[in-house]
């Protein structure tokens, strides 16, 4: 027992100590600024390609992101009216539409550490899709720490902007 106290001791000596300062740390990426980067993309119009019959856009980032970064892209749904005020309804991808009885189309996007690609799929021949769905469309793009995405109701756009504090964004 007497050993065991006297390990301790030392341990709990060792570990208090107190010396110099080590050597200046690399310069990084300031935390606040990292915590979320949100970019705004307007304009974006669709392809359609043969080869996948998909119709297709490509977002280039500013700059390459890591690997363990999430991506999360917003579609604007449209602008409502709430008490006098003009409003933005922002909607997650995927989002789903039921284009008749029978027809479906969905919005969704993959990336790379270099672009975010948005894809249109669809149960029929998407070459003839209503322009109305593929031009002129806004998308919102937030990129987050892995990290940090457990804290966070991504499924709405106004929790991820109140949650890291987004002030704008940024328009690409």
């Amino acid at each position: 027992m007497k050993k065991l106290i006297a390990i301790l001791c030392l341990t709990v000596t060792l570990t208090a100590c107190e010396g110099d300062q080590g050597p200046q740390g690399l310069p990084g990426i300031n935390a606040d600024e990292y915590a979320a980067l949100s970019y705004e993309v307007d304009n974006i119009d669709f392809e359609y390609f043969n080869d996948t019959g998909l119709q297709e856009a490509i977002i280039p980032l500013p700059y390459d992101i890591l690997d363990s970064d999430v991506v999360l892209v917003y579609r604007l749904e449209g602008i409502v009216d709430i008490d006098g005020q003009p409003t933005e309804t922002w909607s997650p991808l995927p989002q789903n539409f039921f284009i008749s009885d029978t027809d479906t189309i969905q919005y969704i996007f993959n990336h790379t550490y270099a672009d975010v690609q948005l894809l249109i799929d669809g149960n029929f021949d998407l070459s003839t899709l209503a322009a109305s769905y593929t031009q002129n469309q806004v998308f919102r793009i937030v990129i987050l720490p892995a990290d940090a995405l457990s804290k966070t109701n991504t499924s709405n756009l106004n929790s991820v902007i109140n949650t890291y504090d987004i002030k704008e964004f940024v328009k690409l």
